[in-house]
């Protein structure tokens, strides 16, 4: 029994073949070797004896052509299903040192995919500098940021960054913005003097957490819909979702959506540097994980989440911790493009924007092993420090994002993109015998009037 799950057609097909094959093993062509051997002989001796040999004109008068006939496909498969019959495996058509030679061609296009696909020592390399540069930025530049007399402060890389905002956005005029019309919008109450529908731990301090529409990435559709809506949807500290119209807040309402845009991007202009700013994109879903025992204190992770953004942990904490990963995408990718252009490729096809594994197969493994190594090193300082200020926060989310990509390569289109390149590779030796023989028939139907058996067409009364 074959190994292979034929279709219809391929059944049809290896029949025929067997059938040609058995054809072709019973014509028996005369040896002309001793023929050959003969005329050579004979040959040599009249130049001995000193004759000189013409080479004879053998240009054939010419013949009324003969007719050949071409049967259609069915006929093939009735002619060779009664001499073979429907049960041909293609295995059959070859011998042992054949198929042996086969599977070998098989085994040596896959080594050359696995090839193109494996990292070298030069992309190791690459990929742990990025990897270690990334977590000795976090940290030695970055730190853990801390309250004190004189504000929040981290390592100097976050001092940096939050004096850069400071001065982009100055608490003067940041505070006239605040107060004016523009920046008004229904989402922004600070406690339950205004809402109608209770929201657990509502506060100075909590509400930017607490409501969707503060959030730097959720407050471009959750923030636009209830400036839309005059609504405020909230993720109170108990997990409960909360979305109530703001009754006393109506006058904030947009009914333009561009409208509606521009104050949203104005209101977090005006709150990115207050001193309990934007929480970092995503943070305030954290308050759905009610569970969890971590810590002295066997906290919630919601409750560790909160906690971490009450100290400081806010949205340009965030951009500082972003340096380091973007740096390590730097690297790798700097590094992949020179070594590709070191090999020999254009400038154009180095440049490592596309994580497509056609154009660039070894880029996205690199740039996983990169983030999982300043992954590593990050949850080391977790562990070491026992602090959750301690996270990296854009650097596990970009370790999650690589991860799925690169697990969902090795399971799925791994495989499915070997596959096609190998029969891709065999298709191309396929197509050019299919040539070779399209070519020889045409050179053989010169001397002959080639007619194609037509299928009979049936009436339709």
């Amino acid at each position: 029994m074959s190994k292979y799950n034929y279709s219809d057609f391929e059944r049809q097909l290896n029949m025929v073949l067997a059938h040609q094959s058995a054809e072709l093993s019973e014509i028996h062509f005369p040896s002309t070797e001793s023929a050959d051997a003969c005329i050579a002989s004979s040959e040599a001796l009249l130049r001995k004896l000193g004759y000189k040999i013409e080479k004879p004109n053998l240009q054939v008068a010419p013949s009324n052509r003969v007719a050949v006939l071409v049967p259609k496909w069915e006929s093939l498969c009735v002619e060779a299903e009664r001499h073979v019959g429907t049960d041909c495996d293609l295995e059959s058509l070859f011998t042992e040192d054949e198929l042996r030679e086969n599977s070998a061609a098989v085994r040596k296009l896959n080594a050359e995919y696995a090839a193109l696909n494996r990292l070298d020592r030069m992309d190791v390399a690459i990929s742990a500098f990025a990897a270690l540069t990334s977590a000795a930025i976090d940290l030695l530049l970055v730190g853990i940021p801390k309250k004190g007399p004189e504000g929040l402060s981290a390592g100097t890389l976050s001092n940096y960054i939050r004096d850069y905002f400071e001065k982009k956005y100055p608490e003067d005029e940041m505070q006239k913005l605040a107060n004016s019309k523009e920046s008004k919008v229904p989402y922004d109450a600070q406690d339950n003097r205004n809402t109608t529908e209770y929201v657990q731990g509502l506060s100075a301090y909590y509400h930017r957490l607490l409501s969707l529409g503060h959030d730097p990435l959720l407050g471009l559709v959750v923030g636009v819909i209830d400036i839309l809506t005059g609504r405020m949807t909230t993720i109170d500290k108990a997990g409960n979702i909360v979305s109530q119209v703001m009754e006393n807040y109506a006058n904030r309402k947009e009914s333009d959506i561009f409208a509606a845009i521009a104050k949203q991007i104005i209101h977090f202009k005006t709150d990115i540097t207050t001193s309990m700013g934007l929480p970092a994109p995503l943070m305030g879903l954290f308050n759905l994980l009610q569970f969890g025992s971590i810590g002295e204190e066997e906290q919630t992770i919601a409750e560790i989440v909160q906690g971490m953004y009450y100290e400081g942990y806010d949205f340009i904490h965030f951009c500082s911790q972003s340096i380091p990963v973007m740096v390590s995408e730097v690297i790798v990718r700097l590094g992949y493009a020179i070594k590709r252009i070191k090999e020999g490729n254009s400038i154009r096809a180095s440049i490592p924007i596309s994580l497509n594994r056609e154009k660039h197969p070894k880029l996205a493994t690199m740039l996983f092993i990169a983030h999982a190594g300043a992954t590593a090193a990050n949850a080391g300082k977790i562990y070491f420090t026992k602090n959750p200020m301690a996270i990296n926060y854009p650097q596990w989310l970009a370790f999650a994002k690589y991860s799925y990509s690169q697990l969902k390569w090795v399971i799925i289109n791994k495989p499915e993109a070997q596959n096609a390149y190998v029969m891709g590779k065999l298709n191309d030796e396929l197509f050019s015998v299919i040539d070779s023989t399209n070519e020889m028939f045409e050179d053989f139907a010169k001397d002959y009037i080639v007619v194609f058996e037509r299928l009979k067409r049936r009436r339709v009364y």
